[in-house]
């Protein structure tokens, strides 16, 4: 059976039934498993092992992948969670904001692998982890504030109160603005770059050897991906712990 690139590159973006494997017949997933949500699942098992197998706590001195962790972990926490949600708040939540950067980071190099699919070229995918962030944003500070002071923090104080008529719909449009401009940042910008990479390749495809340099412009991409993919997993924490943190503590 002949290998056909350019529906294997489609195939690679796009959300489906069948897994296209490179050089294989395709798997038919059966329902309700999709492509996107099996990728979802083996990233899952993969950070499973990753902190219940690989990672050791027993070792007095951390070494290895042990200490690689532990680093970004902490660092998560100092510089993200604490610097934005305050000490208490930062130690609580620094498990939400490392589980949102350990998995959108694993699927989005899983989605650099031609084995795999880009469950983060998904709007579905992002959606629901920006969800996340908005029950976070809108039921802990409910939790925290209580309602009145959940609708409260859309008031800055000291603003007349005709402005505030304007002010207010605006600040509370916000919030789902914020959580909007979370699930289009992580989409767009994982979908753009596949999708960049695909219409290379395809002039290659299209126009034969004229199109070959072409191949290393793609080859540049890719690699330029390789840093997108951990700067959109950065962004995504970031962003949602500063959005998490204005709600909880509106008077900063």
């Amino acid at each position: 059976m002949g290998f056909d690139f350019q529906e294997h590159i489609l195939h690679h973006m796009q959300n489906s039934q069948e897994w296209h494997l490179p050089f294989l017949p395709p798997v038919h997933l059966l329902q309700p498993l999709s492509l996107h949500s099996l990728m979802l699942l083996i990233a899952f098992v993969f950070l499973i092992l990753l902190f219940c197998v690989l990672y050791r706590k027993d070792q007095a001195v951390p070494k290895g992948i042990t200490n690689m962790l532990e680093a970004v972990v902490v660092y998560i926490r100092d510089e993200i969670c604490i610097v934005n949600l305050g000490e208490e708040d930062g130690r609580r939540m620094t498990p939400l904001f490392c589980t949102f950067f350990f998995f959108i980071l694993c699927l989005n190099l899983m989605g650099l692998i031609p084995l795999f699919s880009t469950a983060t070229s998904n709007i579905s995918v992002t959606g629901a982890l920006a969800i996340i962030t908005f029950c976070f944003m809108v039921f802990g500070s409910i939790y925290r504030h209580g309602v009145a002071g959940f609708f409260k923090s859309f008031v800055p104080s000291g603003i007349p109160l005709p402005v505030l008529f304007l002010i207010v719909p605006i600040e509370i449009l916000g919030l789902f603005i914020k959580t909007f401009a979370l699930t289009i940042r992580l989409f767009a910008n994982m979908l753009s770059g596949h999708v960049t990479i695909a219409a290379l390749l395809g002039l290659i495809i299209l126009l034969g050897y004229v199109a070959l340099p072409m191949m290393f412009l793609a080859l540049f991409i890719y690699l330029l991906e390789v840093l997108v993919v951990f700067i959109q997993a950065y962004v995504f924490t970031f962003l949602s712990a500063i959005f998490i943190g204005q709600m909880y503590h509106p008077e900063h």
